[in-house]
């Protein structure tokens, strides 16, 4: 049976929060017995605020996860336990904290039934056998689900009570996040179409030779519409076409007629069948909307921001007062403070949220060993991980101190304070055409056409084909009346692996095309043991795309790029007045010193023995079953 479905469904059910770029996740065990006080099975690992965790539970959070199970050994592996715990511990923490709220059992039957559906399990032996492999029994299953179910309650209630928007942080929030309150771009334009190319050529050939293109659109264009007003794009107004956006015009057309920011026409654009030619006569940048427009959409993000907020408070202050009690030594974790700013601390497991949630280690982990991501994840990312959060514990302080009215959660605070401080950079000319210089390749468009090709088995047809077709007739039934074998393959770009290297040469790099009908017919190009003729049409030459074409694109991004570096430059000022202290770098070499130090070595075989002593010891680092070691208890208060 395929189990993929049903996890699938588990994760659209079960809780995962993205609170200020922090993954909050509620996933409750996947174990037997109740989340609420009945009576726990399994191996006890440790206890929070009393609550027992097991070594099961904790082992299945290990499994369930392919980047937690990616090592048994290391400072990875260290990591990876602390995480695994500490997210269990948040875990009973919100559990414990929703336990009063009610949910009907008609509730949890509906998610229930739902699921069943969705993943269609409604046989009673394929569910069954389906939460087994999950380590559920249909009651433990339906403890999660009814645990699932308060905590949303929980945070719909959280969310519900958090105070409303107040003018000054919507005020604040416009002011700071102008490309958010962006009109789309638009253009002020007439087109003509028409449904055959040689046609649209024409007209396209009349209008670059001064020909009226509102008289052209209106006589010539087949919907009524556009030929009653001259092509014109939008309606009519006060004796002018009103502007449009870009969705009023084909995926095709689109792009080619809004890259004229200068005005002007585009060549002849093919869409649905159809022949488009669209004439620019004024074009209109984006532009901020007025703050009475863009209102409504700030109070809802601010509300929204408010919103994140309280749900962080709330998990923080379940977390200010836990109590933990490790059972096994082998689950037993270090979580020291790693950096204190603003007369806050900051947990080890804090770093460890943001890294092993991060879709890059993810995938590093896929590309190098464990002890080499190590490196590279200590060296780079806790680094980048640690800064973050540091300006994330700091921006309320920094924000009260400046008197700025921002709201939300920690990193929201955080990237309005980096938005403060970038608030008035400016995008020169010189920025723009320097941009364009060091990123020409950016705006290069390669060859194309749409090719065939006739294949012959006597080069001596093959050339008798190239150099007598005039291109009367179709190429397929000339090429075949000759001999050849021919091949369809359609639109081409060059070098997009669609032609071979040779044959993508004779169309798009060589200088001999012949001119045969409406199209060019390639040199004879030797291929395997036959020879290839090609015939291209609607060929369009590389080209770079005029600096006039893509400035407010490029504008956009350097003006992004610019607003990024000098926020963060800002923020970094701002934290360090607060002097904080960041103690990655002793954390990080005191773990890998005890991960060493709990690290069994293997022992030398016994001279002339020919036998070998097997390593012992219980590495720290991995999740050894339980039952090897005696428990012991030691308190933790948080």
């Amino acid at each position: 049976m395929n189990r993929k479905p049903l996890v699938n469904g588990l994760l659209i059910l079960l809780a995962i929060l993205l609170v200020a770029g922090m993954a909050y996740q509620f996933t409750p065990a996947l174990q037997s017995g109740s989340l609420f006080g009945n009576k726990q099975t399994g191996t006890p690992a440790l206890t929070v605020n009393g609550q027992t965790v097991t070594v099961e539970e904790l082992e299945a959070v290990k499994a369930g996860n392919q980047v937690l199970a990616s090592t048994d050994t290391g400072v990875l592996a260290d990591d990876f336990k602390t995480y695994i715990v500490q997210s269990k511990v948040r875990e009973k923490l919100i559990t414990d904290a929703v336990k009063d709220i009610k949910v009907s059992r008609d509730d949890v039957n509906a998610d229930v039934k739902k699921i069943r559906e969705q993943n269609q399990l409604t046989d009673d032996k394929a569910w069954t056998d389906a939460l087994q492999s999950r380590g559920f029994t249909d009651a433990s299953f339906r403890e999660q689900v009814r645990a699932s179910l308060a905590y949303q309650r929980k945070v719909e209630d959280l969310k519900k009570a958090a105070p409303a928007a107040t003018d000054a942080e919507v005020k604040a929030y416009y002011d700071l996040n102008p490309q958010a309150f962006q009109s789309d771009a638009r253009i002020v334009g007439r087109q003509i179409v028409v449904s055959d190319k040689a046609k649209a050529a024409a007209l396209l050939a009349q209008v670059k030779g001064g020909a009226d293109f509102a008289q052209l659109a209106s006589t010539n264009n087949a919907a009524a519409d556009f030929k009653d007003r001259g092509g014109a794009l939008g309606p009519i107004e006060n004796g002018a076409p009103r502007p449009v956006a870009q969705v009023a015009l084909p995926t095709e057309v689109g792009p080619a007629a809004f890259a004229l920011t200068q005005g002007g026409v585009t060549d002849v654009l093919s869409s649905g069948g159809k022949f488009y030619i669209v004439k620019v006569e004024k074009y209109l940048a984006p532009a901020a909307k007025p703050f009475a427009d863009a209102k409504a959409d700030a109070v809802t993000a601010v509300n929204e921001q408010k919103k994140n907020a309280a749900l962080e408070s709330w998990i923080a202050g379940l977390e200010k007062d836990e109590k933990i009690e490790f059972k096994d030594p082998n689950w037993k974790i270090e979580n020291p403070t790693v950096a204190t700013v603003a007369g806050q601390n900051i947990p080890y497991s804090d770093v460890l949220e943001q890294v092993v949630n991060n879709q890059q280690f993810g995938q590093l982990l896929q590309q190098v060993p464990a002890d080499q991501a190590a490196q590279l994840v200590n060296g780079i990312l806790k680094p980048q991980v640690m800064q973050q959060l540091i300006q994330g514990y700091a921006a309320p302080t920094i924000a009260q101190k400046l008197n700025l009215n921002l709201a939300g959660s920690r990193q929201e605070v955080a990237a309005g304070l980096a938005a403060y401080g970038a608030r008035d950079v400016k995008v020169t000319d010189a920025d723009i055409q320097a941009f364009y210089d060091q990123n020409k390749s950016q705006f290069q468009t390669a060859a194309s056409g749409t090719v065939s090709e006739a294949n012959f088995k006597d080069q001596a047809k093959a050339v008798a084909f190239r150099s007598g077709w005039n291109g009367s007739g179709t190429f397929t039934s000339a090429a075949t009346k000759a001999g050849g074998t021919v091949s369809e393959h359609g639109a081409v770009t060059a070098g997009d692996g669609k032609l071979a290297t040779d044959l993508n040469a004779a169309v798009f790099t060589a200088k001999t095309l012949r001119t045969a009908g409406e199209g060019s017919l390639s040199d004879v190009v030797k291929s395997g043991d036959r020879y290839s003729v090609l015939y291209v049409t609607d060929l369009k030459a590389a080209a770079t795309q005029p600096l006039s074409a893509v400035r407010s694109q490029i504008e956009t991004q350097v003006l992004a790029s610019k607003k990024q570096a000098e926020g963060q430059k800002f923020l970094s000022a701002q934290v360090a007045t607060l002097k904080p202290v960041d103690k990655l770098k002793d954390v990080l070499a005191a773990q890998a010193k005890r991960v060493a130090a709990a690290t069994p070595k293997a022992t030398t075989p016994a001279t002339g023995s020919g036998a070998t002593t097997p390593a012992t010891g219980t590495p720290a680092t991995g999740t050894p079953s339980s039952g090897s070691t005696p428990a012991t208890t030691t308190p933790t208060t948080k």
